[in-house]
Parts: C-alpha cells; structure tokens; sequence
C-alpha cells in the first residue's frame, strides 16, 4: 500500500477521502488484498467529476493489468485486462486490421471504467461503449472468481454490464470488434438552432458520427462535427453548407478560442477510425482540462423540445458553461444504462470549475428536463435524487439485490451508492 499527500480527479474538482493505494498485478493478487479488506474501491483513470469511485478505507488499481489477453479474428471478438486505455487499445487494434463500433470524445478513459458507468460516443445507430461487450471477468470483494456472458447469463449479464463499481474488481472484459474502417471528418459551423426542429434526425444521421456543439449564448449551434466513415461515400467533400451551417475552412476546436492542436483532424482529411472518432489526440490534454461535466439523456422523440426547454434557461447558463456537446446514441439492453429504454439525445455540459454555481444550476436543468424523462449520466456531476432516478430505472431494485448478491458485507459501498442506489 502507498500514500499519496492528495488523489484527487482528473478534473481537480475532487479530493478522495483516502490517499492509501494498492497496485495489483494479477487477478491472485487482486484476490487476496481484496479478502484483507473491510472496505476499498477501485480507482481507476479518474475522469468521473463526482463521488463514484471515492472511499475512506483504501483504493485498488488496475492500471498495470492494461494488456491484450487474446484477438479471435474468425469469432471478430478481443479479450483485454480491465486497465487498458482506449486510445492504447484502438491503436493495438488498428495495428492488426481491427476497429471498435466506437469511441468516446476521450480516448484517455480505461475500458472497465467507460463500460461501469455506460459511457459513449456519438451515432444514432451505434450503442454506448459497454453494448459490445461480450464477456466480463470480475473478483468479489470476498474474492471469488465470476464470469459472466452475453449468451450464456442473460439478466444477470444485462444487470452487472453498467455496475457503476458496485460488484467488484473487474479483471477481464470481452468486445466485439469489427474490420478496421477509415473516415473523414467534416465540421460546419453556426448552424440555426430553428434548423432542429423540423430536421433534427436528417442532421443526426448525416454521419457515422455527429456532434453539435453551442454555448447557448445565441439562438445558433457554434459547430456541427460529422465524422463519416469512407466506403459510406457520403457527399460532404467540397460541401459548403449543411442546413445553413457553413463548412469550416481551417480545424477548430469545439470551445471558442482554444487552439485546434489538441483535436482530431478536420476538413475531410482520412485517417484511421482511432484518429477520427473521438474528438481529441491521444497524448494531449483533452477538452479544457479545467473544467466540470455534467450530462442527461432524453428519449430521442423528445430531443427538440428538450433542447428549447435548455435554451429558455440560456441567460442562466451560458455564463458558466465552455460548451454543450448534442449527441445521439442507439438503444441498449443493459439494466443501469441510460439508453436501455431506447434511443437516447445527451445532452452534455462542460462547465467552468465554479462548483458554487454550477450546484445551483443543475436542479434547474433537471427539472426543466424532467419531463422528458431525463436520466443523469453516472460518472458527471447531478443532484437528481434516488427517488426520481427509481422512477426512471425500472430495474433499480433489481439492481440492488445483484449488489447485496455480489458484495453482502458492504464493502464496495461508499456515499455515492449509498445516495445514488440504495436512496439512503
């Protein structure tokens, strides 16, 4: 175990409660610290701005289990130790004529930790980063060995897939994979926001992927990312506008002002899928880098009116926030993910590091989104209570017994279950 004078977050926002750390290298080492302790969580790239991940007893991390355990090319699947990175698995993957369906607009984050908590790219037709996961591998906190499949466990498989860190420590997870694809990436910008209402889904389905980017400080999105894949042969070269957006003529970065050398390339130049999905470099710091993040998903039939229902709240948000980040994502099967109703918008905000403000604002948000049966996403900062996420999750309760099941000492408990999950 070592001590560190402060862990805090990617962001900065937060200080954990503990600095006491343990490193495991191998599941039999995960087993036997794990059976030592009354109480842990596993800590692992620290991009979530709440208190998921957080503990007062000690943290586990996985970060040197980060490997390749197997590429089944006939069966187009990957088996990968839980603290691989995307951006080093996409590259390993890319390298040996393979691809992911997705990627998130961080390739920074682990593949246990984005599949925990249902994180996600950009696509109407394309599922969160957890619905290609085939297989999982975990330890209990009593130190039993599980492993759980898509076509062998059904429910059991669907509720521990977006287990928000509550089922134990994972080791091993299995995806799908597909053939490796190249894209282009073509941005436009100050598209009318009036241009949504009557074309939302032709603008969202324009692309592989597509994001849209605004401040809320006008009635205009700042910019319009349709990242494309090649053989879709889709006609945006030498394309000036799109829906009254004009086609940018030199790269940009989502945020007003902050140079484009941190971003994926722009202006129709191809590259490898891993180069042009997520919306930042590997390497560099992504987004602002001081900043918070908040984010809900509404059913896709309500996506208009969802977004007017933010921007009648502009004047309230627009002098705290960077940028909103629009995005569709398809539907998915699993209990705790916000797309398992179907297909979701998200609704993302990058905030500035006012935590003072920003807790003002989002009871706001959420209750202006309330009636669109708005769900939080698990790893961003939101206040929306047990009572109303019960509400939205049909399987919470479900869920908390498979937690109980798989940790009935309590040990993986912390505030933010405690809060989030069991409502106490």
């Amino acid at each position: 175990m070592s001590y560190m004078d402060t862990i805090t977050n990617w962001a900065g926002n937060l200080e954990y409660s503990t600095t006491a750390l343990h490193s495991a290298a191998s599941p039999e080492g995960i087993r036997e610290w794990v059976r030592a302790q009354t109480g842990f969580k596993v800590l692992g790239t620290r991009h979530c701005f709440n208190d998921i991940a957080d503990s007062h007893d000690g943290f586990l991390s996985v970060a040197g289990m980060d490997g390749v355990v197997a590429l089944d090319r006939p069966g187009r699947t990957v088996m990968v130790e839980a603290g691989i990175r995307y951006g080093e698995l996409a590259v390993w993957l890319n390298d040996r004529g393979f691809a992911l369906h997705n990627l998130a607009s961080l390739p920074h984050i682990s593949v246990a930790g984005g599949c925990a908590t249902a994180t996600h790219g950009s696509g109407i037709r394309n599922g969160n980063l957890s619905s290609v996961v085939l297989g999982m591998e975990f330890v209990t906190p009593e130190g039993e060995t599980i492993r759980l499949t898509r076509e062998h466990d059904g429910d059991l498989f669907r509720g521990a897939l977006v287990h928000l860190g509550g089922i134990g420590v994972i080791t091993k997870l299995t995806l799908a994979v597909e053939p490796s694809y190249t894209m282009r990436q073509y941005v436009f910008g100050e598209l009318p926001i009036a241009a949504l209402e009557h074309h939302f889904d032709e603008i969202m389905s324009a692309g592989y992927s597509v994001s849209l980017f605004t401040g809320w400080r006008d009635r205009n999105i700042d910019s319009v990312w349709v990242k494309v894949r090649s053989e879709d042969n889709a006609d945006f070269a030498g394309r000036s506008s799109f829906f009254g957006a004009q086609a940018a003529t030199v790269d940009v970065h989502p945020i007003r002002g902050i140079s484009a050398e941190h971003c994926t390339p722009q202006l129709g130049v191809a590259g490898p899928w891993n180069e042009r999905l997520p919306h930042f470099r590997m390497g560099f710091t992504p987004s602002s880098g001081d900043e918070l993040q908040s984010e809900y998903f509404v059913p896709c039939q309500h996506s208009f009116a969802a977004v007017m229902a933010v921007e009648a709240l502009r004047e309230r948000v627009a002098p705290h926030l960077l940028i909103s980040e629009l995005r569709c994502v398809a539907a998915d099967d699993a209990w705790m993910s916000p797309c398992s109703e179907g297909q979701v918008t998200a609704i993302h905000f990058t905030w500035k590091p006012d935590w003072k403000a920003v807790k003002q604002l989002l009871p706001l948000i959420e209750q202006a989104l309330d009636p669109f049966r708005a769900r939080p996403h698990w790893g961003k900062l939101f206040t929306m209570p047990h009572s109303r996420l019960a509400e939205l999750y049909p399987k919470m309760g479900d869920f908390q017994r498979l937690l109980r099941h798989y940790d009935p000492g309590g040990r993986l408990r912390n505030a933010y279950l405690d809060r989030v999950v069991f409502g106490n």
